[in-house]
């Protein structure tokens, strides 16, 4: 990914983009002022014209420079942190599996009885020394780092709305050996301390959703925007925020291809996608692909308007709703799916028949999302911003870090920094359910809709990086 991003930096170096040098930032203004009008025919609103000054980033010409700097920096911090989750998942398996296996004291007595005679002389049991290196007993769990090398390492990060949990850091595992998986969380506190703790125990899963419920997770299930499903009830020591919710969803945002790819040439059984699977898939973009059209200039007012709609229709706070739910969300905001479209639709959601569906799986599934390159950088910017980590940011602490020097109107006198800060500020508020502070899922829907608008990856990267500074 971050490859990608520093050839993409370079070739912008070498060939800037046509009509930012060929055209002054005055005339560009004057465009984004002709595409404004031509918006007001379009039927949008002032919140729509003020949220699309954010895409007037996109347009600054690329340091590139800078931007490999920046991501050096980035590679290596990301190397040292996954190197110190390896070694101490290493630890963790190898010098703690025979010394801690309850097996080894059952075993060992057994093997003592059968050759102690009833009426020898010789000390008890408990009274012999005895230590690791003496014992010859092989125990059920015993690993070896050759084992534990055929694996694949992958990043994940956990949906949710909740903030907190969003922002974890979690770094995963599978192993060949015995199809088992484990999950640990990086975290940092302050600069210089970090910890590395286990977040789901090294076992055996399975799906626990879709069209492959039950079936044992293999290496075919691992790619870059898979999701895994897990059962609250199976982890205990989970936090209260997660064991609300009966599933635990992680997604894999990225993972070490060399090592799947390897993997995927050794081993024999891998399940491919399924024809029922692919038929989802082709439903679901048929719908998103109808709405893209409808969101493509509306899309924050929109995503942010239903994201608080489906909120409020959620009187349970359990985060399901019923079809007619949706359907009245949808009919509220003009969006326009045909019921030959909806159903197909709620017969793959609703898979357990249990007549509700999670609100924010609905959204994604309709709307779509983007894709886990964006999705990286705007947890990167909320992770900045939420410094206490609290899940929710002061609208404060947001003004204070946003800043619009940068911003084409400012460059030519258009604007001024407060009124472009201003009408940022204006187009987040909307999306926010409290007056004073902005969550996490509010942050990320603000960026959703923006992101609709936006076909070029790195185009949305400049319109974050800009502002925040990240």
């Amino acid at each position: 990914m971050k490859e990608g991003y520093k050839q993409y930096s370079q070739r912008n170096a070498e060939n800037p983009k046509p009509g930012v040098t060929q055209q002054s930032p005055r005339n560009k203004v004057d465009d984004k002022c002709v595409q404004g009008e031509a918006a007001i025919i379009d039927g949008l609103t002032t919140l729509d014209r003020k949220a699309l000054l954010q895409q007037g980033y996109a347009d600054i010409p690329y340091n590139a420079p800078w931007c490999m700097r920046k991501s050096d920096a980035e590679i290596v911090a990301a190397e040292k942190k996954k190197q110190t989750v390896a070694e101490q998942v290493m630890i963790d398996h190898l010098s703690r599996a025979v010394i801690s296996d309850p097996e080894q004291n059952l075993t060992s007595e057994r093997q003592e009885s059968i050759h102690i005679v009833p009426d020898s002389k010789m000390a008890p049991l408990r009274f012999r020394k005895r230590t690791l290196h003496e014992t010859k007993i092989r125990t059920h769990s015993t690993l070896t780092e050759n084992m534990l090398s055929h694996k694949v390492q992958f990043d994940g990060r956990i949906i949710s709305r909740n903030g907190r949990d969003a922002c974890r850091e979690l770094i995963g595992f599978f192993f060949t050996h015995d199809q088992s998986l484990t999950i640990y969380e990086y975290r940092q506190f302050g600069k210089n301390r970090t910890n590395v703790l286990p977040f789901i125990q090294k076992n055996i899963y399975s799906h626990q959703c879709g069209r492959r419920k039950g079936k044992q997770y293999q290496l075919g299930d691992f790619y870059i925007g898979a999701n895994l499903t897990f059962l609250s009830s199976d982890h205990p020591r989970f936090p209260e925020s997660i064991k609300e919710n009966t599933l635990l969803i992680l997604r894999i945002t990225n993972i070490d291809q060399i090592a799947l790819d390897s993997l995927k040439t050794d081993s024999v059984e891998h399940e491919d996608i399924t024809s029922q699977e692919a038929n989802d898939r082709l439903v679901l973009k048929a719908i998103q692909d109808a709405l893209k059209e409808q969101l493509h200039k509306r899309g924050v007012r929109i995503l942010t308007g239903l994201g608080k709609y489906l909120q409020q229709l959620d009187k349970d706070g359990t985060g399901l709703l019923a079809k007619a739910d949706f359907k009245q969300a949808l009919k509220a905001f003009h969006l326009e799916v045909s019921e030959n479209d909806f159903e197909p639709a709620w017969q793959i959601l609703n898979g357990n028949d249990s007549g509700k569906v999670d609100y924010g799986e609905f959204k994604r599934a309709i709307i779509g999302e983007m894709n886990e390159y964006r999705k990286s950088f705007v947890r990167k910017v909320f992770m900045k911003l939420d410094f206490n980590k609290t899940g929710c940011v002061p609208i404060i602490d947001i003004r204070k870090c946003y800043c619009a020097k940068k911003h084409p109107q400012v460059i030519s006198g258009h604007s001024t920094e407060e009124e472009i800060k201003l009408s940022f500020l204006e187009t987040l508020k909307d999306a926010c359910s409290k007056s004073d502070e902005v969550s996490y899922g509010e942050f990320e829907d603000y960026y959703e809709g923006l992101s609709i608008g936006i076909v070029n990856d790195e185009d949305f990267v400049n319109i974050l990086r800009t502002p925040w500074g990240i």
